[in-house]
């Protein structure tokens, strides 16, 4: 938020109080949602509570920011609960050296704390609107070691590949067949999937060529446009 230095004495006072109560939602959110969740990881911890995450709220959800809970941010998208986001992140074993893809970054929450945690990150989205958003929102916080592009999520971005660890963000049926390809041999890829609102966030490996995967916990977050599954027609 840019500071205008002509504000009088009294919207001053406003500007510091809100940016005192974000601060303290902020820690709250950490103390109540992520710890108590099995957060190990203090990087991810760490990030969480330096990143300012009401920046990537529509400004009407500002004070919701920090809530437990999914934040709708337009086009039928929401913010992924904290609680859920960071569960999935540590789920990932991002390390400092990798090179990491973000399946429907949104507003670039998610894209900002992985690129605290990596080496690098491409951020995809199919809306250009978000697309904008994010890249906006991750150069006003100055982050440099990431970026955005517009693609279908089903697509992934290959000219980016291989990833060490690909994050879909919100829940899909189904894992794209391209992202496994983009995945670099031992990489990991992180997802929640199902067909109803409570779904399971799934690991999956590639060793050789080959994918394999297990159940970590059940989240319900909101679903990801743009991923389906071809089902045959019903014959009677």
């Amino acid at each position: 938020m840019c500071y205008d230095w002509q504000m009088d004495r009294h919207d001053l006072f406003g500007y510091q109080q809100l940016m005192t109560d974000f601060a303290l939602a902020r820690s709250k959110m950490i103390e109540s949602q992520v710890r108590p969740n099995g957060i190990t990881d203090g990087r991810i911890i760490q990030a969480m509570a330096s990143l300012p995450r009401e920046i990537f709220v529509p400004e009407a959800h500002r004070g919701l920011a920090y809530m437990d809970g999914d934040i709708a941010i337009g086009a039928g998208r929401s913010l992924m609960e904290p609680m859920a986001l960071a569960k999935l992140v540590q789920l990932a074993e991002i390390e400092a050296g990798d090179h990491v893809l973000h399946v429907g970054c949104g507003t670039g929450y998610a894209t900002a704390l992985l690129a605290a945690l990596c080496k690098s990150v491409l951020a995809i989205d199919e809306d250009q609107a978000f697309v904008e958003a994010a890249s906006a929102n991750l150069a006003r916080l100055g982050i440099a070691n990431a970026e955005v592009h517009q693609a279908a999520p089903a697509a992934g971005w290959s000219a980016g590949q291989p990833y060490d660890a690909i994050l879909i963000d919100g829940r899909v049926p189904i894992v794209p067949p391209a992202l496994f390809q983009q995945l670099r041999d031992g990489g990991r890829l992180v997802a929640v999937v199902g067909d109803n609102d409570v779904a399971t966030a799934t690991a999956y490996n590639r060793h050789d060529g080959a994918i394999s995967s297990w159940p970590a916990f059940e989240a319900s977050i909101g679903r990801l446009p743009g991923v389906v599954v071809d089902r045959p027609a019903f014959v009677f």
